[in-house]
């Protein structure tokens, strides 16, 4: 099986440490934008990611002050004025395709938040399953401010599902910037930091989770994904199959043992 600490992308800075995988967006000098070429590494990296057994966990964060202001203006925008209709199609899609592949990796992926956030930044964030920002951080879904729909990346899909229709709908119309603290409030971040102690948080959850009981945390990651297109009914039995899955792990077994000798379960994943 590929080894996750064998990765090498060209685009982006890549760290194992243990369990945890970090991801680092790397252009402080333009506030870490995105580039035709970095969508697709991230996107093929994150696809990786189901097929590797070293890696339980995933942080993303940017290098220097900023998170990721988006789409490079001058290596994405400019060129895009420039296509055809199949050109940009294969581009939205490509785009797309990264938010789908974290969210189909089964390593819960923790954003450690500060500065821009911003257009497919934002979105990266929204793709992953826990955020932690810093008061001084701004968020913006910037779409409309370059004549474009609030519709991006699965935008008007998972930004409702973090922070409400209404919400959602104030930020995709106007392409405002949300401050820190009022992402804290609408639930858009889990908690916020300094901005010294914001990427050791997300690496603290990622470390605890990866010492967890990851096949557990993969099955959750799953149905809280699935479950949004299911009703009542059948969310609960898809819950009864996964959680009789989980039944037949050694870390269930692990956990009961443990707790009848009065001890800390140790998980290993299995």
């Amino acid at each position: 099986m590929t080894k996750a600490a064998d990765f090498k992308p060209k685009h982006f800075k890549w760290e194992v440490q243990g369990k945890v995988a970090t991801v680092t967006l790397n252009r402080p000098e333009r506030k870490n934008p995105l580039t035709f070429e970095s969508y697709a590494e991230l996107r093929d990296t994150f696809r990786a990611l189901n097929y590797v057994d070293d890696v339980k966990t995933v942080v993303v964060t940017g290098a220097g002050e900023n998170f990721c202001s988006g789409g490079d203006v001058h290596e994405i925008i400019g060129p895009l004025t420039k296509m055809k209709m199949p050109g940009l199609l294969e581009f939205t899609r490509m785009t797309g395709d990264l938010v789908k592949a974290m969210r189909a990796c089964p390593q819960p992926i923790v954003a450690a938040i500060d500065g821009i956030c911003a257009g497919a930044g934002a979105m990266i964030a929204c793709g992953s399953d826990l955020r932690y920002g810093t008061a001084r951080s701004k968020v913006a879904f910037l779409f409309v401010r370059v004549g474009l729909a609030g519709a991006d990346m699965g935008a008007c899909s998972l930004l409702p599902r973090i922070i409400g229709q209404g919400r959602a709908s104030d930020l995709l119309y106007t392409g405002r910037s949300m401050g820190g603290e009022e992402a804290e409030r609408f639930g858009f971040y889990n908690a916020i930091h300094e901005p010294e102690k914001v990427l050791a948080a997300a690496q603290d959850m990622a470390r605890s989770l990866a010492d967890g009981p990851t096949f557990a945390h993969g099955m959750t990651k799953k149905l809280l994904h699935q479950e949004w297109n299911m009703g009542l009914d059948e969310a609960i039995e898809a819950e009864a199959e996964g959680q009789a899955i989980c039944m037949q792990t050694q870390d269930f077994h692990r956990a009961y043992h443990a707790f009848a000798n009065k001890q800390k379960p140790v998980f290993e994943g299995d």
